[in-house]
């Protein structure tokens, strides 16, 4: 794997999928093929396999679901976030309600999103990011 100055030097942006729901994690990887200069280096659907795989991967992004088969986002984040600052973490969930919006700020995370209102929005946040790395 090559390190992150490489990588921006390829331009492409390193994407890790962390989500139980077959459907909905089929449904992101999908979106992430069709964007430019986004790369999905893994995918997890719990939180044990969600840790290992970030830490060794080291993507640029995060797309994390707040509740998983088995622990939860907020195991991941706890986890990864001391190990790997550099890594930016946006989280999807059905529970969209303040207190959970509230805690994932505070655990770092650079969005949060409901999953039945705000799903499109992941892929234009996700492919402004793209963007904006392929433009440097």
């Amino acid at each position: 794997m090559l390190p992150r100055a490489g990588r921006a030097q390829t331009a492409v942006m390193q994407v890790f999928v962390v989500e139980d729901s077959l459907p909905v994690r089929e449904r992101l990887l999908a979106l992430l093929q069709e964007l430019p200069g986004a790369e999905v280096v893994g995918h997890a659907a719990e939180a044990d396999a969600a840790i290992r795989g970030i830490l060794a991967a080291r993507p640029d992004v995060v797309l994390l679901d707040l509740s998983l088969a088995q622990g939860s986002g907020f195991d991941v984040l706890r986890a990864v976030r001391p190990a790997a600052p550099q890594i930016d973490f946006y989280m999807l969930s059905n529970f969209a309600a303040y207190p959970y919006r509230s805690l994932a700020e505070a655990l770092g995370v650079r969005g949060f999103f409901d999953k039945t209102k705000e799903f499109e929005r992941v892929r234009e946040v996700i492919a402004e990011r793209a963007d904006g790395l392929r433009r440097h």
